[in-house]
């Protein structure tokens, strides 16, 4: 496989993991690819509503965690949905007012529905089954560590086509707080019963890699987008351009 990842100097000094989690949304399924449908429905709209639904959805997740002991909270499905319905009020209110004849409530109430459905089976990663097949084969175990919660992770895990393919699907909802508390991350070890220093933790998501790197995973950010990372001072321990460059973790020095 290509995609070579980039290593820190220290590298050799860690052990090899002894499992991998993945974060699944955005790392696993494409949350982007919600921007056609998108598009469909509020035409000159759709990317602007993909980035602006999937950063008013980690938002609220920061928010409900850390407001008031986490007494707001409020399952993932629902966040996700609360943000589909800002995003859309905020860029696209005029497409939803000239849009098909009804009332505003109707058409918007239409139009998340759609959208919604669409999250359900967001499209997977092309590499993914390969990867986690070969993990597989190399008896690794692997799985999922998301702030998705149950019901939405089952259905996206079989519409990828990912069944019999992860050891371990872990959501965050049974503790009721979201990447980035530590106890989201202490669920990884507690799955495993690893610790921490000897899982692989795998995100597409900058902050989600950084915080998993302060928590003592071993990190691989898979910077599909080609961005900057986190600028807090800490590095993840490999920067990849797919998911292919966790296998890394695994291969013999060069």
């Amino acid at each position: 496989m290509k995609n070579r990842s980039t290593v820190p100097a220290k590298r050799e000094t860690l052990a090899v993991p002894q499992a991998v989690l993945f974060d699944a949304y955005g790392t696993l399924f494409d949350v982007y690819s919600v921007a056609l449908a998108a598009e469909q429905l509020f035409p000159g709209y759709g990317q602007a509503l993909s980035l602006l639904w999937r950063d008013k959805q980690i938002e609220y997740t920061r928010l409900v965690t850390t407001s008031n002991h986490g007494v707001h909270y409020r399952p993932f499905w629902e966040l996700t949905r609360a943000a589909l319905v800002f995003a859309i009020k905020k860029l696209a209110v005029t497409s939803i007012t000239t849009g098909p004849e009804g009332s505003f409530d109707q058409n918007l109430g239409a139009a998340v529905e759609r959208l919604m459905n669409q999250y359900r089976s967001l499209s997977a990663f092309p590499e993914n089954r390969e990867v986690l097949s070969e993990l597989q084969r190399r008896g690794i175990p692997t799985g999922i560590l998301s702030n998705g919660d149950p019901a939405m992770l089952q259905l996206a895990v079989k519409s990828a086509g990912l069944d019999g393919l992860l050891t371990h699907v872990i959501s965050v909802d049974p503790i009721r707080k979201y990447k980035t508390h530590p106890d989201a991350y202490a669920l990884g070890e507690q799955a495993t019963g690893l610790p921490a220093g000897r899982i692989a933790f795998v995100s597409c998501n900058a902050w989600d890699a950084l915080a998993a790197t302060w928590y003592g995973y071993q990190t691989l950010w898979v910077n599909r987008y080609q961005q900057p990372f986190e600028e807090l001072g800490t590095l993840p321990t490999r920067t990849g351009a797919s998911l292919s460059a966790v296998l890394d973790f695994f291969n013999p020095f060069p």
